[in-house]
């Protein structure tokens, strides 16, 4: 928890491999959950009203090919992942992200990075390898919208005093990274490409982070930043397609209740993570909203319109709760393998093969939405003592 919005806060009797009553552990840090609130607020409600006011008179032009959805509108959205919410402290302990996502575009007037995404969309006029892989059927029904993200990420070991990592235990290491994406979708598929550039080590200001918010609730820090994974700059490219379960949709449920659910399938290519990856999802609740993105801070992870099958939200609110799993084959991870093109040995091997399960749920009311997915992930290294639970908040603003 020791990151960007680091809110556990140390204490003398606190034990690292202890998780305590999540209320309990509430109780305990009530000073650091105030001063998260308090961050995030000002934050997000500085972002939100300077993208309403740019947006406040949009022109859309006329003259592009291809279909714009009817009432669609940009999102802006804030990500929290810490182990906070498990009473945990150490490994993977944070994650925070600030996505914007533009209302439908034309493709011919998507600006010039995110137009070079398009040959690698799965659309018309894109690469034929990737059509091949994931083309979309009607090129005419296909619309775009376009996103950026600015991410920081935090790792650290679980013991904290100690002036270098434990033998054994995760090297410290943090990442900054901005990010550019091109979502195309039709009535049944999403495709997401994302370009991100980024830095580890001292660079990505992961210490920096932690200890401005340990100033502010007056705790300990830690001691170990200047063993961290020095400074590479990272080119990721990631790819993730969403394909909907047409089947759910007929399902009848009682109490008026909705379902719908998704496969995905997945990879990324770059020094800073090179996977493949494979998940499920499955939304029940009453009126389920047509945008959305589940809180966990995937690479690609931006709210929007699912698909493009013209449906807007009838119901002011939103009730529901969902579920999932991931699974993935690691063959690289930098906070783990060490830079590629540096010597620095991280004293640690990863797992090839690690897997996640979570379940939340999340409320909607007008252009508002909250949600919260608790996740217990598989070890992620193989000197690691056990699977890792964290939480995961999002909050997000249609504009």
């Amino acid at each position: 928890m020791n990151s960007l919005f680091h809110l556990s806060g140390r204490s003398p009797h606190f034990n690292n491999k202890s998780t305590p009553m999540f209320g309990y552990f509430l109780l305990k840090n009530s000073r650091c959950i105030t001063t998260l609130i308090l961050v995030c607020a000002v934050l997000f409600s500085y972002s939100a009203n300077a993208l309403a006011d740019q947006q406040a008179n949009p022109t859309i032009p006329s003259n592009g090919v291809d279909q714009l959805s009817s009432g669609d509108g940009g999102y802006l959205t804030f990500y929290l992942e810490n182990d906070l919410f498990s009473g945990t402290d150490g490994n993977y302990t944070n994650g925070a992200r600030l996505s914007y996502i533009t209302p439908a575009k034309p493709a011919l007037h998507i600006p010039f990075i995110h137009k070079n995404l398009r040959l690698f969309s799965g659309a018309k006029n894109s690469a034929g390898w990737m059509q091949k892989i994931w083309g979309l059927d009607r090129s005419d029904e296909i619309e775009y919208n376009y996103g950026f993200a600015l991410t920081q990420l935090m790792f650290t070991p679980e013991t904290f005093e100690t002036s270098s990592a434990p033998a054994g235990e995760r090297p410290y290491a943090g990442w900054l990274g901005l990010s550019f994406s091109l979502h195309a979708r039709n009535q049944h598929t999403l495709n997401s490409v994302e370009i991100s550039f980024g830095t580890v080590g001292p660079h990505a200001y992961a210490q920096e982070s932690q200890d401005w918010i340990h100033d502010i609730i007056n705790e300990e820090k830690f001691n170990g930043w200047d063993s961290q994974i020095p400074n590479e700059f990272t080119l990721n490219i990631n790819f993730n397609q969403k394909r909907r379960w047409d089947l759910l949709e007929a399902a009848s449920l009682p109490f008026g209740l909705e379902i719908d659910g998704f496969h995905e399938t997945g990879y990324a290519l770059g020094n800073y993570l090179t996977d493949i990856h494979v998940g499920a999802m499955i939304r029940v609740g009453w009126n389920l909203p047509v945008e959305f993105s589940d809180p966990r801070l995937t690479e690609t992870a931006h709210t929007q319109r699912l698909y493009s099958n013209g449906s807007d939200n009838t119901q002011d609110w939103s009730v529901y709760f969902l579920c999932g799993g991931r699974g993935a084959s690691v063959f690289r991870d930098i906070t783990l393998d060490g830079p590629m093109f540096r010597d620095f040995e991280t004293g640690v091997k990863k797992e090839r093969f690690v897997g996640e399960v979570y379940a939340g749920f999340g409320v909607r009311y007008n252009d508002w939405e909250c949600g919260y997915v608790h996740t217990l992930r598989s070890k992620e290294f193989k000197s690691q003592n056990d699977s890792q639970w964290f939480g995961a908040v999002a909050i997000r603003k249609q504009l």
